[in-house]
């Protein structure tokens, strides 16, 4: 054979082999769910086709192992299933139709529909603390009075963690639990958090999330100071004025107790050349003892408090007082049945 004619050849099957590998590439599909493949019982989600190929139609379907429970197909490469009930939860795949062929391309990955709130919620809870320092470790810790057979813990907006449970006594009644170990902390741990269970019967079924529990990095700024005014001989009633200050200007200011949040994040104005907020704490009743905290923070995110640090503490005084009164029912009651004795005594 001619040299150029086995050059030409050569060629032709190189050219050949780019564009088959080309189409290959961009032949491949994605499904996406918004706002999220987590739905909530009764809510709405729109599944979506993601393909760089032009296709005339596209159908999306529902799958249980190698069988197809239903599918969706049609013109456009999204479809919106409202209201979602416990039959929408499953794995999804989608699929393009070829304009000059009419055959359907090869599926997607598999993508998992959730429907939550099917079960009543569990109780999420950090240990020792949600407040921790870079480089500490903390345990999230899921529990239940359902015997779930799977806890899943996510957090919003990110990725999700399963585990099996761990079951245990506590007080005489039966729970459920597991216990997902964070650490070393990094500045990516912080967030907001939920957990969720489920049985192995309906693995795609969960419970309603549980309330959310935000995690919170400290130690990563100058901490600000926290001061009060208070007479040392506090009465019942009375409000506690904690002053949080800052040579940074945060964009929210929170106060802690024992580690716990103390209402909500307050913004901090500009006072003597510093950044000030206040926090009333109160009426005292019975006794706000305890370690206070302020911290400072960035809006870095809706989602989570990232950059917070550490602050100084205060422990309020525990010999409070209460109100001075009158006379109180019971010494005037106890009083007219002495004046009634001493009556009676008369007779």
């Amino acid at each position: 054979m001619a040299p150029k004619l086995i050059t030409l050849l050569c060629l032709g099957f190189c050219l050949n082999q780019k564009i088959c590998t080309h189409v290959g590439a961009q032949d491949e599909f994605s499904l996406s769910a918004w706002p999220s493949p987590r739905v909530p019982l009764g809510g709405r989600v729109t599944l979506s086709c993601h393909s760089r190929l032009q296709f005339v139609m596209f159908t999306i379907f529902q799958t249980t192992g190698s069988l197809v429970r239903e599918s969706y197909t049609g013109l456009s490469n999204h479809v919106t299933i409202n209201p979602v009930t416990p039959g929408h939860a499953g794995t999804y795949r989608c699929a393009g139709i070829y304009k000059h062929t009419s055959k359907q391309s090869a599926g997607s990955k598999s993508l998992k529909i959730i429907v939550t709130g099917l079960f009543t919620k569990p109780s999420i809870s950090a240990h020792p603390s949600s407040l921790v320092h870079t480089g500490a470790r903390v345990s999230l810790r899921c529990r239940s009075p359902l015997a779930f057979d799977e806890f899943v813990l996510y957090k919003e907006e990110h990725t999700q963690h399963s585990q099996q449970l761990d079951e245990g006594m506590e007080a005489g009644s039966h729970y459920v639990q597991a216990v997902f170990s964070m650490g070393p902390i990094t500045p990516a741990h912080a967030g907001t958090y939920r957990c969720c269970g489920s049985f192995n019967h309906s693995p795609y079924e969960w419970s309603a999330p549980s309330d959310p529990l935000d995690i919170v990095i400290t130690g990563k700024y100058k901490k600000p100071s926290l001061s009060t005014q208070v007479d040392p001989m506090m009465r019942l009633g009375e409000k506690l004025n904690f002053f949080c200050s800052s040579e940074i200007s945060f964009d929210r200011y929170h106060l802690f107790r024992d580690g716990v949040a103390h209402g909500q994040w307050l913004r901090g104005q500009r006072h003597s050349g510093a950044f000030q907020v206040h926090f009333s704490v109160g009426p005292a009743t019975p006794v706000p003892g305890g370690t206070y905290r302020c911290y400072g923070s960035f809006n870095d995110s809706p989602y989570k408090t990232l950059r917070v640090l550490l602050c100084h503490s205060w422990n309020p005084p525990l010999n409070l007082t209460p109100p001075r009164q009158t006379q109180s029912p019971w010494k005037a009651t106890r009083w007219m049945k002495r004046a009634l004795q001493r009556k009676r005594h008369r007779r």
